[in-house]
């Protein structure tokens, strides 16, 4: 037996009987920072080039974002090359902050304030590292000292906001994090939170940002709400602060995290789209904002260009999103089990029939196409599906409504075909063997010509004629029949060439093109001793595709 897990010392989460965050619903979108540019791409095996970033920044301010950590300029060159690039080449809309990150180190201050020279909206945020762990191991230091280093930091970054902003027109503001938060203790971090509230001069009127970052996430979510709610309850300056989030996925659960730290009070949220960063990653901005979405709540972020996105990421990073990542995944929105396909193929149904004006569709918690995304996939053909789903490819993609009757049998033949193959088939491979079992149907028997025409019967009666020619094996024949309709009329024609004892049982129709070339299409039932039978016809003309279906049915009944 492995008795390793006995060497981790199990976390301690907070007393705090008095919450109230488990009672709370998020009915509002927080203020969001991507911090792509610089946590993300400080996380890639190959960071990315200028090229590249300027692209990802313009993708960030598309999808919405008014705050963008755009690196650690101080840090090196290259991070120092994108801040510049972007404020000479004038990149950054009226309405868009820059944040740059840096230490609350002197020597790294002063060289951040050289950087964001000539920008005119910046946030700075400096951060140390306050966590009992790191005070022991790293930096062999009380939380006094800690404390010392937040402080000066701050006053430092006071002083040189004064001395710039009294040349220039720059628009700064202020965010502090003690790193590694959730390793803190919680009274500690609410001291040296205040202190540094005290130093940079916050006020309600101008409120400090306090990012409490899950740096390493080490807790279950619930036990990190607790810890903001906490922070929130007893900060001294809470009037003069925005609270916000920056949790990592150490544990897979930064979603959870973040959004039940939102409930706890938080107002801004750090993150990445997709989810990229150190280690794990950090929580995923796109993932939270269309949990919202999914809930009725504007997020205030635009991914309905969704495959465009993820295009982009992809190219910068040289990562892949994964295909069953939420919302953006490939395969999110695909169904290969019966059940699920049966239960989409009738909640896409009655949504059209109700006209609801709310998407209730099973297994399907947004509409695909508000990301931009299609049909099509969305219920895809293997040796796993049922019924319902050849069906719903047939109608989505082709147009084509099969009656509910006939949805075993098509199923059947859809899925011998995939057991065959091996493997998934394409929608236009459903098609074909659509095609191949009810339309491309001609033997045994081929209706070459037909006329159907109407005559008096008297009485007000209306008798109407069928008259055609049949081929069955190379030979012709005419052949003629009345009735008191097409149906009626065509099987009296058809007892000719001894095709007796079918019975009709049911029909359905419906147009498959508009226009003045639209067609119909006729769905027919037939009943020959214990059998049923199936036909599909298709023609300018419902009744010459009704009766097309008939021959069909039989022509498959009959056919080796």
């Amino acid at each position: 037996m492995n008795l390793g897990y006995r060497k981790y010392r199990p976390f301690e989460p907070l007393s705090f009987p008095e919450r109230t965050w488990p009672d709370k619903a998020i009915t509002k979108a927080p203020a969001w920072c991507s911090v792509d540019l610089r946590d993300g791409n400080q996380a890639l095996i190959n960071p990315m080039n200028l090229e590249q970033k300027l692209e990802f920044f313009q993708l960030l301010c598309d999808i919405g974002f008014k705050e963008i950590e755009v690196g650690f300029p101080s840090a090196s060159e290259t991070e120092y090359e994108i801040l510049r690039a972007l404020i000479d080449q004038d990149l950054i809309p009226e309405d868009v902050t820059i944040q740059v990150l840096v230490q609350a180190r002197e020597h790294l201050i002063r060289k951040t304030f050289e950087a964001i020279d000539g920008a005119k909206n910046v946030i700075v945020h400096f951060y140390n590292s306050t966590s009992t762990l790191q005070r022991r191991v790293v930096f062999n230091t009380d939380m006094q000292g800690v404390i010392d280093i937040a402080v000066n930091g701050a006053r430092l970054i006071r002083k040189l906001t004064e001395e710039i902003t009294a040349n220039s027109d720059i628009n700064i503001r202020y965010e502090y994090s003690p790193e590694s938060f959730s390793g803190t203790e919680m009274d500690n971090a609410v001291l040296i939170c205040d202190r540094v509230l005290e130093e940079l001069g916050a006020t309600p009127e101008n409120r400090v940002i306090i990012n409490l970052p899950n740096t390493v996430e080490m807790c279950t979510p619930n036990t990190y709400a607790d810890q903001i709610e906490y922070c929130c309850r007893n900060m001294k300056h809470r009037d003069s602060a925005i609270i916000s989030l920056h949790p990592h996925n150490d544990r897979g659960t930064a979603t959870a995290a973040t959004e039940l730290g939102i409930m706890a009070g938080a107002e801004r949220v750090e993150g990445t789209i997709f989810g990229n960063g150190e280690r794990t990653g950090n929580s995923d901005i796109m993932n939270l904002a269309m949990n919202m979405y999914s809930q009725g709540v504007d997020p205030k972020l635009d991914f309905s260009h969704m495959n465009h996105i993820k295009e982009v990421y992809e190219r910068c990073t040289e990562l892949k999103v994964h295909p069953r990542h939420p919302y953006a995944g490939k395969l999110v929105f695909t169904a290969f089990s019966g059940s699920h396909q049966d239960a989409i193929n009738k909640g896409v149904n009655a949504m059209q029939k109700e006209n609801n004006p709310y998407w209730e569709v099973p297994y399907l918690p947004i509409d695909p196409a508000d990301l931009g995304r299609q049909y099509e996939p969305i219920v895809r053909i293997n040796s796993q599906s049922g019924k319902g789903g050849a069906a719903f490819v047939m109608h989505q993609s082709f147009g084509y409504v099969l009656p509910k009757a006939m949805h075993p049998e098509f199923g059947r033949l859809v899925k011998k075909d995939c057991d065959e193959k091996g493997r998934e088939i394409s929608a236009q491979e459903v098609f074909d063997i659509f095609n191949r079992e009810y339309l491309d149907v001609h033997e045994p028997y081929d209706l070459i010509s037909y006329k159907i025409f109407e005559e008096n019967g008297g009485d007000g009666k209306v008798i109407v004629d069928f008259e055609g020619t049949i081929r069955h094996d190379h030979v012709t024949k005419d052949i003629s029949g009345k009735g008191n309709g097409p149906i009626d009329a065509f099987f009296n024609a058809i007892k000719a060439v001894g095709l007796e004892h079918y019975e009709f049982v049911s029909y359905s129709e419906h147009a498959i093109s508009s226009g003045a070339d639209s067609k119909a299409v006729s769905y027919i039932e037939l009943k020959h001793g214990d059998e049923r039978l199936f036909g599909v016809g298709v023609d300018s003309n419902i009744s010459i595709a009704s009766i097309k279906g008939i021959i069909c049915a039989i022509n498959r009944n009959l056919r080796v």
